[in-house]
């Protein structure tokens, strides 16, 4: 008996993450959604983890079957690399344009890392990225979930000076130049934002 997701109605990207935490226990599960968007996401989700997918129109719902079978999960792979994952937040947005979406997204984006596998091992937040780990940035908890499952949480002390944030700095730790080149340089994978 396949495990049952309703994920109707829940905006980008809870309908993936709840799919993804259903696979992590389960070898068969539908995803009920009701937006063509999320449906799309999701079966996305299910072809990389190499499940096979099947789609479903009811009515207006999408039912969307997901089945394990004997596919190896590419989130469950041991992923080998030469140094850290390091995530560079160059800015409190996500993306180039409507500054109102670039907080939307660069929120939604913060949450999903909490929720991914494998997760970063370093963030360097710098220039008005350093905006996200101030008092009163809406994604401090997302943050703090991250720096409690150990990603090291950087912020440029220059940055926090010039946008006079050092004293409201909540989350991380003051860094440098040298201490960001550095850990750039060693990286093994850089992810810019």
């Amino acid at each position: 008996m396949a495990h049952t997701v309703d994920a109707r109605g829940l905006s980008c990207p809870q309908p993936v993450i709840l799919a993804k935490k259903a696979l992590e226990e389960n070898d068969e599960v539908v995803v009920l959604v009701d937006d063509t968007t999320a449906a799309e996401n999701v079966k996305r989700l299910a072809a990389n983890m190499g499940f096979s997918v099947q789609e479903e129109l009811k009515g207006k719902e999408i039912h969307i079957l997901i089945n394990k079978g004997d596919a190896c999960s590419l989130a469950t792979e041991i992923i080998s690399r030469q140094g850290p994952v390091v995530v560079v937040l160059s800015s409190d947005t996500m993306g180039r344009g409507e500054e109102v979406l670039g907080h939307v997204l660069m929120k939604s984006f913060l949450h999903t890392l909490t929720q991914s596998a494998p997760m970063p091992d370093v963030m360097i937040l710098f220039n008005t990225g350093v905006r996200l780990a101030a008092q009163g940035s809406e994604v401090l908890d997302d943050l703090e979930a991250l720096m409690n499952a150990g990603v090291k949480v950087m912020a440029c002390g220059t940055c926090l000076n010039y946008l006079s944030l050092k004293e409201k700095l909540a989350v991380g730790e003051i860094s440098n130049m040298y201490d960001i080149a550095q850990t750039m340089l060693t990286a093994g994978r850089i992810v810019q934002i």
